[in-house]
């Protein structure tokens, strides 16, 4: 099995050199002039960035606001009968809501939840598991849709929600299988 990871290794150490000898080499074939073509893609990339930062920048507000606020506390309090039930810790709820806004923000949470119940508790697992299983919709919606400019999102947050909670129990369940 080691030598599996070796070659792996050794394979990984070269593939963007040669992604990139590819791209190069197929430009000049067709000729294409590679670096024009690199320098206009890049003015078009910083476009989109300067259009969707304040997207992001009011995302990341709103998410700090209701963390400072403690506002996720509050809500804990709140559903703490019905987490209690589900043998779920205030924090994995939080960490639920959180990504769906930022994956950042959820990765410093998991960290935290991991310091207090450990990796291997019925918490950290659920955590982990929605984390890998879970989209950040709203911080995905907003830039998809500014940036094509669609205006009716129709039914995509609905089904982006059902796709989490899915995500989430599912999440729930393995963890106590394992």
């Amino acid at each position: 099995m080691e030598w599996v990871r070796a070659m792996m290794a050794a394979i990984s150490a070269y593939v963007l050199p040669v992604v990139v000898i590819l791209i190069v080499g197929y430009g000049f074939i067709c000729r294409i002039k590679v670096y024009d073509a690199f320098v206009e893609g890049a003015k078009d990339g910083l476009k989109i960035v300067s259009d969707i930062l304040p997207t992001l920048a009011g995302l990341m507000l709103a998410v700090g606001v209701l963390r400072a606020s403690s506002a996720f506390d509050i809500l804990g309090r709140v559903l703490q009968p019905l987490l209690d039930k589900l043998h779920m810790a205030v924090e994995v709820f939080t960490l639920m809501i959180v990504k769906m806004f930022s994956s950042s923000a959820s990765t410093g949470l998991l960290l935290d939840i991991f310091k207090k119940y450990g990796t291997d508790s019925y918490s950290g697992l659920v955590a982990s598991l929605v984390l890998s299983s879970t989209e950040t919709i709203f911080y995905t919606m907003s830039i998809y849709f500014m940036t094509a400019k669609v205006t009716k999102t129709r039914y995509t947050l609905a089904g982006a929600l059902l796709a989490t909670a899915a995500g989430t129990g599912a999440s729930m369940i393995l963890a106590l299988l394992m």
